[in-house]
This record gives structure tokens, C-alpha cells and sequence, in this order.
């Protein structure tokens, strides 16, 4: 059993570009998938030449058994000897004040960011015209929903031969008398004829509630955001989406933006839609992902100030797992040609010639760019979702952003100890949680909910709510 969620969580660890490969394809499914990898290897070859590398390190394998397996040995994985400070200016003057952390050392965290990790957004992106492609009243098990499935259009007059569209689902409390808290999830798209394998049965147990129904008996609703619907998740993808759209069909330059960078940017699009509609508390709307999309959901975070709240699931290397550690999954995992689509080009060269201990920020800068805002670290069990997303690296990413959020008059983790399996860190406005689950966020949505409960609520008299 613990093998079979071992391979269940790697398989969600990697591209939907590879996830193909584990599920029944037709001849005209291998042939798509053929050439996506052949366009996504000549761009990952094309980014190494604009960079003059002429190799990488190999990141190692996922699969315990293998040769190379990656490191899960903790007496090995603090091979750095320090980390960047995220109270240091550059000229090595320490940050003491709010507004030196606003005007001075947040700025320069960013720029590091934005140059070397994700990429930059292009100071200037299309407008999006949201439509409301349906609108009905239904239910969700027991509560009485307002069900809206939207399409954001991208304005593509720059270059019509790429066409972007942003999918969305909005679903609020039918009889709300106001409007409402909102958590908006990143969902997956897996390729046709893909079926995701099943985890094992003893993860599996249904919840009394799912995840949208936990947040509706609350009152609040939910959302749910396509990222590739407007940014494929693959390097072949690159000239086509958002980041095609505006580079115009050409390949990207070394800085500019990945798909982490440009999923946010489709959340920050439908936050724009949120703050149009009368059933939506804008100034309440938190962001949720798992995986690849809990690095977006990071990043999401980091960037978009209008977010409240965060729910980072397993998000690993490229998300607030530290990059330095030597455990898990590497940089040199997420610079290879499976996984650099996500960041921008200039992350390649930390897999050569230059190492992650060169990099001029780390994964708890990411976390210390959400403050003053409450941000929630997930994880699952080592023994059922394995040790790829490295549990104790994301929560050293928040622990060590600690001390921005005190400068901000905020409260960090509290701790530096790595907490026993479903110990909950929630105390502080940076929280952190091991469920014994696999690779999911299901079994910390209960515990989240409450840590949320202190920033966010429902104003004035809600729904009523539905029976369990």
C-alpha cells in the first residue's frame, strides 16, 4: 500500500506533460505527446544555449529504489551553511523598520525573484472581459448553491493567432443575505484518456464533508481556477497562453515570467472578476493548491497583495521547500526539461554551471513576501506521500520567514523544531501541518478552516446551512 501512494504522489509531482505516459493513449495521443516533448526538449536546449550552458546536473530520482535516489536521509540534508537573510539589505545594512522592509529590502527580494526564480510579468498584460457562460441555482450534497461557470476572454488584438481563454467556476451560498468569503482552489486537467491512479483505500475514506461543502457549511463559497486553460503546463507550451500571447510567439528571454508566475496572474484576473460580483467578499478571497499548483498557490500569495490567506499544499522544490536542502526533490529536478516551464530561464543555470547555495534568495523569502498576510504549510505523511515534497524543508520555509512577520508586528511558526505527524503549528499568522494522509491537502482543510476563522468571516447573517 505505502508503494502504491509512494508512485500516486510522484505521479502528481510531475508535469501533465508526463502524466500522459501513465494512462491509455491513442495513436493520436502518443503522436501529440511525441511532439510536445520534442518542442519542449528544443526549447529547454534553446534556454541552455541563450544561457551558455553546455550540461546540467541530473536531479535524482523519485523512485527510492533507484541508483540515484533523492536523499531522504536527514542527517545529510543541511549541506548549505547559511541562508539568505531576509532582513539584509544588499549594502549589508540590517532592516529594523516597517517601512524599510516596504521600501528597501522587500523591493530587492522581489527583483531577485523576478530575475533569477520565476520570471517577470511584463509590465503590461491584456484585459480580460469575464462572461458569464452559465448561472443556476443547484445544490452541493446538502447546501444550496449559486453555480457559475465563467470564461475570462483575453484580449489578444496584439496578436490574433494565439487565443487565450480563462476558465473559472464560482459557486456561493444560494440565500446569502451579503457577500461572502471566497477560497479560491487551482484545479488539475489531466489529458484525455488519463485516469489518475488511486491512492490507497486507507487514504481514501470519505470525509464528512468535502472540502467545498466544509466551506459552504461555513458560509463562506468556492472557486475553482483552470491554470491551463491559459498556460499550458509544459515547456512546449511557452510560445502559445499568456506567455505567448504577449511574447508573440516567440521564445521567452531569460527573465521572463514562467507558468508559475503566469497561473498567478490568472488569479489575480479572476480577483478582478470577484471584485465585479455582488456575492463575493473581494477583500476575502484566499488561495488553495496542491503540488505543482501549491508552488503557484505560493507565488499566488507572494505577488497578488489582494489575496487574505494561503493554503500551500505540498508544494515542495520551487515552492516554500527550502532550494538549499538536500533532500528530495532538487534544483536540478525543476531546471530540467520536465519542470523549467514553471520558472523563469535563469533558473536553468542553478543546475550549472552555478549551484542552489549560489541563489540569491531562498524558499522562506517567498513565504516572508506573503507578510503581514496568515499563510497555512500542508503536508502529508512520509510513509503514504513519501518524501519527494519534503515536509520538513517547507516547514523550515516558513519558520524561517518568522522574523519579517514579527517585524510587521505579526507572529511567525513559533518554533524551530520539526513538530510530530498532525501536530498544528496554527498559534502564530504562519502555520504549519503533517497530516497522515498522501499527496492531498483533504485531511488539513478542517484544521485550516479554524486557522482561518480568525481572519476571515461572514458579514451579517448567511444562508442557512444544509444537514449533515
Amino acid at each position: 500500500m505505502r508503494t502504491t501512494a509512494l508512485i500516486y504522489g510522484l505521479m502528481l509531482a510531475v508535469p501533465v506533460v508526463g502524466l500522459a505516459q501513465f494512462g491509455p493513449r491513442t495513436p493520436e495521443q502518443d503522436s501529440l505527446f511525441a511532439r510536445q516533448q520534442r518542442k519542449t526538449q528544443a526549447d529547454h536546449r534553446a534556454m541552455m544555449a541563450a544561457l551558455n550552458i553546455k550540461e546540467l546536473r541530473p536531479g535524482p530520482s523519485g523512485n527510492p529504489q533507484a541508483p540515484n535516489a533523492a536523499n531522504v536521509d536527514e542527517s545529510k540534508a543541511t549541506t548549505y551553511t547559511s541562508l539568505p537573510d531576509p532582513l539584509t539589505l544588499k549594502n549589508g545594512k540590517k532592516v529594523t523598520t516597517a517601512k524599510e522592509w516596504w521600501q528597501k529590502r522587500r523591493p530587492e527580494i522581489v527583483e531577485d525573484f523576478d530575475r533569477e526564480v520565476y520570471g517577470r510579468m511584463p509590465a503590461n498584460t491584456p484585459k480580460v472581459t469575464w462572461e458569464v457562460v452559465s448561472s443556476k441555482d443547484t445544490v452541493n450534497g446538502s447546501y444550496p448553491i449559486k453555480l457559475k461557470q465563467l470564461l475570462g476572454h483575453v484580449d489578444n488584438s496584439v496578436y490574433p493567432a494565439i487565443k487565450v481563454d480563462i476558465e473559472l467556476t464560482l459557486a456561493t451560498p444560494a440565500n446569502a443575505t451579503g457577500p461572502v468569503p471566497v477560497m479560491m482552489s487551482y484545479g488539475f486537467r489531466f489529458p484525455a484518456g488519463f485516469r489518475p491512479p488511486q491512492p490507497p483505500s486507507s487514504t481514501t475514506a470519505p470525509a464528512a464533508l468535502t472540502w467545498q461543502q466544509q466551506l459552504l457549511d461555513k458560509g463562506w463559497g468556492y472557486a475553482v481556477i483552470y491554470p491551463t486553460t491559459y498556460q499550458a503546463d509544459n515547456g512546449a507550451g511557452l510560445t502559445e497562453g499568456i506567455i505567448g500571447l504577449v511574447n508573440k510567439g516567440q521564445p521567452r528571454k531569460p527573465d521572463d515570467w514562467g507558468a508559475l508566475r503566469a497561473w498567478a496572474w490568472g488569479a489575480s484576473r479572476a480577483l478582478d472578476y470577484f471584485e465585479t460580483d455582488k456575492a463575493v467578499d473581494a477583500r476575502q478571497v484566499g488561495i488553495e493548491g496542491l503540488s505543482r499548483y501549491g508552488k503557484a498557490a505560493a507565488v499566488t500569495m507572494a505577488y497578488e497583495p489582494r489575496i487574505a490567506i494561503g493554503f500551500i499544499g505540498s508544494s515542495g522544490e520551487g515552492g516554500v521547500k527550502i532550494h538549499r536542502r538536500t533532500f528530495g526533490e532538487q534544483v536540478e529536478n525543476v531546471a530540467s526539461s520536465a519542470e523549467y516551464h514553471w520558472m523563469a530561464g535563469n533558473f536553468i543555470k542553478y543546475a550549472g554551471p552555478l549551484t542552489p547555495n549560489d541563489l540569491p534568495v531562498d524558499a522562506h523569502e517567498l513565504v516572508a513576501l506573503c507578510a503581514p498576510r496568515p499563510v497555512f504549510i500542508s503536508s502529508g505523511s512520509p510513509k503514504v506521500e513519501g518524501q519527494w515534497v519534503d515536509a520538513k524543508g517547507m516547514f523550515l520555509g516558513g519558520a524561517y520567514a518568522g522574523p519579517v512577520y514579527e517585524l510587521l508586528g505579526k507572529k511567525g511558526l513559533g518554533t524551530m523544531e520539526f513538530p510530530p505527524i498532525e501536530t498544528a503549528l496554527i498559534g502564530g499568522d504562519i502555520a504549519f501541518r503533517q497530516h497522515s494522509g498522501g499527496h492531498t491537502t483533504g485531511p488539513n482543510w478542517p484544521t485550516f478552516l479554524q486557522f482561518a476563522d480568525r481572519y476571515m468571516r461572514v458579514k451579517g447573517e448567511t444562508a442557512k446551512r444544509g444537514s449533515k
